[in-house]
């Protein structure tokens, strides 16, 4: 099956926005067993109407992202009904969705709006749920009078709304249309706190020796997944493997990221958390909240950036930090007992370091960070951490840390390195 992408958008060939639907694309398809042929980027406009043509001519599947929106340069939709002779006409059923998506937000539907209501005849409306352009798909005997066999995706860009129509409209027309496509397993196994190069190490040879199984890695937010794909025995034998060589550090085998999983776990357990930041500046906090349901699980959050702040709303005597210093073992243990004690949360994460790129000393570098976690009726666990390089990836791998020292503990695993 030749699948071509074709992605509009003049940002992206700006590089104000980085093209991350390709690259998910990609990776989704490959999980099906289909490699994309090629990819091609055009501004917004109506050059996309070439690119449609062309990629029509010498593939299968086309999928197109961007382009649906209100504003006149968002021409994808109509430039695929020129290029097929359909007239266009508008929906009910889009045109509903959108009275309701605005009426929710106080709004009235625009004129500007409305044209995403119109529908090339012969195309079928596929339904966004978190967005008012709603993809469109175009059967390939449209394309019959043009010499095409083609089938034509037109999704919207932004990725909350791509994503979903990908998974739920578009795989499953392709896993039709493929021969083993009712019998072809993926899973994702999301494997935290080892590197990418020791998954390997541990795994990849007695992976390779299993015949009929596809495998592949993926680095994403400081964990690594590891994808198996092809007959569900193949599958089920490879995922023996990674649970025997990884067990404690899987972390979901559903595509579930770590703070989902914590908040499942403490929604389960019926318990509460806290946190105490400093330098990662309510990062934790904040991928806590992300997940849908923090609310019955997330009550109090600090980021204590400066020393007083420690002192003031964790309770943190000033003599630890004077003897210690602020990024200690000591001091970081002392904020996660102060949360825990003044939040009456079971849990606690508090974390200290040094994100830089100045301030760092000989003895403790730019990079060096303590991670505590304090717990109702449970030792305090503490863990030092070296992570040098920009700060936001200080912060994500810190918090990436933080949190599966909390996975630890509510998985009853013992606490790592």
């Amino acid at each position: 099956m030749r699948v071509e992408l074709v992605n509009t958008g003049t940002e992206l060939l700006l590089g104000d926005t980085i093209n991350t639907n390709a690259a998910w694309i990609g990776q989704r398809l490959a999980a099906l067993g289909i490699q994309v042929t090629r990819q091609t980027i055009v501004p917004d406009g109506a050059v996309i109407r070439v690119a449609i043509a062309e990629a029509a001519q010498r593939s299968d599947v086309v999928l197109v992202s961007g382009g649906l929106g209100p504003t006149n340069d968002d021409l994808t939709r109509e430039s695929a009904a020129e290029l097929l002779s359909l007239d266009m006409e508008l929906n009910d059923g889009v045109m509903q969705h959108l009275n309701e998506y605005f009426a929710k937000r106080g709004k009235p539907v625009s004129e500007a709006t409305k044209r995403q209501a119109m529908v090339p005849r012969g195309a079928v409306v596929m339904p966004n749920a978190f967005g008012t352009a709603p993809g469109l798909y175009f059967p390939a005997e449209l394309g019959a009078p043009l010499g095409w066999n083609a089938h034509i995706f037109l999704l919207p860009g932004p990725p909350r709304e791509l994503k979903p129509m990908v998974e739920n409209e578009v795989e499953t027309r392709l896993r039709a249309w493929l021969p083993d496509g009712g019998s072809r397993r993926v899973l994702y196994l999301k494997v935290t706190g080892v590197g990418e190069s020791d998954i390997v190490e541990a795994v990849e040879k007695q992976l390779e020796a299993i015949t009929g199984l596809d495998l592949g890695y993926c680095i994403r937010n400081g964990d690594v997944d590891v994808r198996l794909a092809g007959a569900a025995t193949a599958v089920d034998e490879g995922a023996d493997v990674v649970r025997a060589a990884l067990g404690d550090c899987i972390v979901s085998e559903d595509r579930r990221i770590i703070e989902e999983v914590i908040v499942q776990l403490l929604t389960v357990r019926g318990e509460w958390l806290a946190t105490a930041e400093s330098c990662t500046g309510g990062t934790i906090a904040n991928r806590i909240t992300d997940v849908s349901g923090a609310s019955r699980v997330f009550g109090h959050g600090w980021v204590t950036y400066a020393n007083e702040a420690k002192q003031q709303h964790l309770g943190v005597p000033a003599e630890l930090i004077e003897q210690h210093g602020a990024v200690s073992e000591e001091v970081a243990r002392a904020m996660a007992e102060g949360a825990l004690k003044k939040s009456g949360a079971d849990h606690a994460l508090a974390v200290t370091g040094i994100a830089g790129p100045t301030g760092g000393t000989p003895e403790k570098p730019v990079g060096t960070v303590w991670i505590a976690l304090a717990s109702k009726n449970a030792e305090t666990w503490a863990q030092k951490r070296f992570s040098p390089g920009a700060r936001d990836r200080f912060k994500l791998l810190t918090s990436q840390a933080a949190l599966e020292l909390l996975r630890r503990r509510l998985m009853g695993i013992a606490k790592g390195g």
